[in-house]
């Protein structure tokens, strides 16, 4: 297996369980807010601010190209910044926790889970990733694993499913757009610019809507709840660039839903629920990122800074 890949899909495994732990966490976070969009953009702008400190630490303690930003150079980096800015780390985390709060959490979670096959059907014609019969195994282990522990799902086209829809598709595309612009800047660059310049959207609109006061936390439960997802959030935004950039997409999305076996095991230990029934979904999740794991790749370098698949 080439070793840049190996690093990249454990980077994708540290992901997923950051993942697991945030979707667990932010169940109780946005109820103890209230307010979906203002629970969204103040612990998005938390992110952003420990991504940012961490960005300053990391370049007196280490410097080099490992911490590092890139200055955008063409027309091409400039909108692709902007989409990962506005339409990844602003717009859909509103359409989520806002169809979050009006359709059932079961469906939202099927909904957000299927973001592997999104980038799938995007990365093969967009990004000339590889697609074999492997992944196509894997991606359907993935999702009708996803599908038997959620019990089940009724699609319907209610509101809030269109909004958490909508949501996965702009992610799935936010996806495509960065694995685009890893090819010539840095995973720093990326992240700095989702988290921040999504948080800025967030905070304007915010003042824009009258609401920025309920974006401030008003009381020590609030504080905690914003600071513990917003860690989480910087955490999972930071391992998920860098995986990305050493990795193809459909492989690090795919691993990505292992977030699920973590939330399950973190209801089980503290909610008490029973494990047993999902042992069967649980496999298969666990067997679909095995076989993305083993699958048999061409020795080529995935895309970094300084090669691969340029944005033109």
């Amino acid at each position: 297996m080439n070793p840049t890949r190996s690093r990249g899909l454990v980077l994708a495994a540290l992901t997923a369980c950051i993942s697991g732990v945030s979707i667990y966490v932010n169940t109780n976070g946005v109820a103890a807010y209230g307010d979906p969009t203002a629970y969204t953009t103040a612990k998005n702008a938390t992110a952003a601010l420990v991504i940012a400190v961490a960005f300053m630490v990391g370049r007196r303690a280490v410097g080099g190209a490992s911490v590092s930003f890139t200055r955008p150079s063409r027309p091409a980096h400039w909108w692709g910044l902007g989409f990962v800015a506005i339409l990844g780390g602003a717009v859909p985390f509103v359409l989520f926790f806002q169809g979050l709060a009006t359709t059932a959490s079961t469906q939202a979670s099927f909904l957000h889970k299927t973001l592997v096959v999104w980038v799938a059907l995007l990365a093969v014609p967009l990004l000339k990733e590889r697609f074999s019969a492997w992944h196509l195994a894997a991606i359907t282990l993935l999702v009708v694993g996803q599908l038997g522990l959620v019990g089940g799902v009724a699609l319907v086209a209610d509101p809030g499913t269109m909004l958490v829809g909508a949501a996965t598709l702009l992610w799935a595309g936010e996806v495509v757009v960065s694995k685009r612009l890893l090819a010539d800047v840095t995973p720093w660059t990326l992240s700095l610019t989702r988290m921040v310049g999504g948080s800025v959207a967030l905070l304007v609109w915010s003042a824009a809507a009258d609401s920025f006061a309920a974006v401030v936390p008003s009381t020590a439960a609030q504080w905690g709840w914003v600071l513990v997802t917003g860690l989480l959030l910087a955490g999972y935004v930071l391992t998920w660039h860098q995986a990305l950039w050493r990795a193809p997409a459909i492989d690090v999305t795919a691993v990505l839903v292992l977030g699920a076996l973590v939330t399950a095991l973190i209801a089980t230990i503290l909610d008490g629920a029973l494990l047993g029934a999902q042992a069967p979904w649980l496999a298969a999740i666990l067997t679909g990122a095995a076989l993305i794991w083993g699958a048999p790749r061409p020795e080529v370098a995935a895309i970094s800074a300084s090669g691969g698949a340029r944005m033109t």
